[in-house]
């Protein structure tokens, strides 16, 4: 702190009310205190300060008007300033009216006592300056800090997922310099498939290829046109000295203000190479009268058989693949979830009664089977879908309407989304009659008479319903009538 050096000679002649401005203007609040630490004037230098209301402090304690925790820090203030010692700074925090402290740093120093007004005893000018500005700055860089670290672990957790797939993946995937052409990264597929070359000093990709003359765009080509235009392209190309033909597609992104290359090899036919047994497998599968699909463990397709396709009325896999399945299966949102998880808690599904629904609005009753495969390179869940319709019609039996008729309450919560729920309650309500006349003539021993009695219903009531619902010898009951 440096003072003034002749205050005596430049600031002697200052009445109490100049003093009083100077005071008021050099910070944003200025009380006098007494020597009790009673405020006994008050001036604000901020106009918002003001606006607050704070100037109620007027004839209160000054301790009274702080937080608990700054009172010590009040009391500390007053004491050092009638030392000798130099007047420091201290944080003090006010309550305010709309809940969030009001933070002040504040200054203290006594005044001498002049004669005649001894009865105010030793007083001090206490300086304050609002913090509002710096904490609000404060806040501010420590929630940009704390929003970087939350973006720097969640690109953290990006690159360590996108390294495991790199790493697992069974393609063959490298990164190129586009300026180069020099290797920077490959999978372990890809040096699979390159073997020592790839880790040659000052290897090329396009080197492995071999040259067709009568090929429409070579790989060295395909990699400049992409680097160029920055769309990504694919040809058909052959390693040299290796039968077979490989697709080799390209894409740019750039990093760090530097263009990058991803490539990805892969047989041209995107089948691996399987054994003969599991080949005929896979054969047999795609030619199956049951509909066969495999899908990710959230639903969406990957690969169906011919016959799946058939029953969802489209012409070619491709229309499937990636979709969901529950676009084409029973009720919405409701079958698919239950299917996967109890494949995910059991690890298998069997006889899942449902209906699949074909893209033009057929209707099939299916009974489906699946299971789990959660591990491995490609976790999938597979379902067996079998066409039940023809069977269910020669085993339930069928109102006057020749619509099916529940026989249990299995049966009947299974049409919820398949059928109105008036048409439920009335098939309910058939089935109940029918399960109280049959047992009402067990209980009568057929006795037709009794049973219509114990229904509370007339003999000719009782024969309609035995008709309805094809119930005993119709032969007799015509002769009873």
């Amino acid at each position: 702190m440096r003072e003034f050096e002749s205050p005596a000679r430049t600031l002697g002649d200052l009445s109490a009310d100049i003093a009083g401005k100077l005071i008021a203007a050099a910070a944003d609040v200025a009380m006098i205190v007494d020597d009790k630490g009673v405020i006994r004037d008050l001036a604000f230098g901020s106009e918002d300060l003001l606006r607050e209301g704070y100037y109620e402090w007027v004839g209160k304690p000054w301790a009274d008007t702080v937080t608990v925790e700054s009172r010590p820090k009040v009391e500390a203030l007053l004491r050092e300033s009638r030392s000798s010692a130099a007047p420091r700074w201290r944080h003090i925090n006010h309550p305010s009216i709309d809940g969030a402290d009001l933070p002040l740093s504040y200054s203290a120093i006594a005044l001498p006592q002049q004669s005649g007004r001894g009865k105010l005893g030793v007083r001090s000018v206490v300086f304050g300056r609002d913090l509002r500005a710096n904490a609000a700055l404060q806040q501010r860089l420590v929630s940009a800090q704390q929003a970087m670290e939350r973006d720097y672990w969640r690109l953290r957790h990006m690159e360590t997922r996108y390294r495991s797939l790199f790493q697992v993946a069974s393609e063959a995937v490298l990164i190129l310099d586009t300026a180069t052409g020099k290797l920077e990264e490959a999978n372990p597929a890809a040096l699979a498939l390159f073997g020592g070359e790839a880790s040659r000093v000052g290897w090329m990709l396009s080197e492995s290829f071999e040259t067709d003359p009568g090929a429409k765009v070579s790989v060295p080509a395909m990699f400049g046109r992409v680097s160029a235009t920055g769309h990504g392209e694919s040809v058909t190309a052959r390693l040299r000295g290796r039968p077979g033909e490989l697709s080799v597609s390209a894409s740019l992104f750039r990093q760090e203000k530097t263009a990058h290359l991803l490539v990805r090899v892969s047989p041209l036919d995107g089948v691996r190479a399987v054994p003969d047994g599991q080949s005929a497998m896979l054969k047999l599968i795609e030619s199956a009268p049951d509909a066969f699909v495999v899908t990710d463990l959230e639903g969406r397709i990957l690969t169906a058989n011919h016959a799946f396709i058939d029953l969802a009325q489209l012409a070619t896999e491709a229309q499937v693949r990636g979709q969901s399945l529950e676009r084409w299966l029973g009720r919405t949102g409701v079958d698919l979830n239950v299917l996967i998880t109890n494949l995910r808690q059991r690890g298998a599904v069997r006889l899942f009664a449902t209906v699949m629904r074909g893209e033009y609005g057929a209707s099939t009753e299916v009974e489906i089977s699946g299971a789990a495969v959660p591990e491995g390179e490609l976790p999938c869940l597979g379902f067996t879908i079998r066409d039940v319709s023809r069977r269910l019609v020669a085993e339930v039996r069928t109102t006057g309407a020749g619509r099916e008729m529940p026989r249990s309450v299995g049966q009947m919560t299974e049409l919820v989304g398949r059928v109105p729920l008036k048409d439920i309650v009335r098939d309910t309500t058939d089935l109940i009659e029918q399960l109280c006349i049959e047992a009402a003539l067990e209980l009568t021993h057929d006795n037709r008479a009794s049973a219509a009695e114990m229904l509370g219903l007339s003999r000719q009531s009782l024969y309609v319903k035995l008709r309805r619902f094809n119930i005993g010898d119709l032969t007799s009951v015509a002769g009873e009538e």
